[in-house]
């Protein structure tokens, strides 16, 4: 064999030893985001409805003005609607659970129980309540387990 050949093979079983050294041992990263910007212990339940859904592979997320006893818009200092989000599961296991797009189209009240961020902003994590949908219509006995449909429960 001339040495050519003997180099480069030399070289390539080099790399690969490298490789399986290099890239082999290293544990494989599981990219996740910590809920510790949530407040696990505190829940809030609110109704709302809905002005977005958004499916996410990691994390659907529904987006929603909140609603008084009487149906009507909750404002702010400026008169403005408040708005809250509430991040659910992914958007295939949901989906098996009914909570697609389609179900939850934008003017669909609900009432979500949640999990608040720690720094105040109107935003949080489904809790183990789930999300009760009323339809477009609030419910006389407002928009609840027994006037709606319960989804994401243990």
């Amino acid at each position: 064999m001339s040495l050519l050949p003997r180099v480069i093979l030399k070289n390539c079983a080099l790399l690969y030893i490298t490789s399986l050294f290099t890239f082999g041992m290293v544990p494989p990263a599981f990219s996740h985001h910590s809920f510790a910007m949530y407040d696990m212990v505190a829940e809030q339940t609110m109704t709302g409805k809905v002005i977005r859904f958004i499916p996410g592979a990691n994390h659907a997320q529904i987006l929603f003005t909140l609603i008084d006893e009487k149906g009507e818009p909750v404002l702010d200092d400026k008169g403005e609607d408040v708005v809250w989000g509430v991040e659910l599961g992914p958007a295939a296991r949901i989906s098996r659970e009914g909570v697609t797009v389609k179900n939850f189209p934008v003017g669909t009240i609900l009432t979500a129980t949640l999990h608040p961020l720690r720094d105040g902003r109107n935003f949080g994590a489904m809790a183990d309540a789930g999300i009760v949908k009323c339809g477009t219509e609030l419910p006389a006995k407002g928009c609840n387990a027994e006037t709606g449909e319960s989804f994401l429960t243990p």
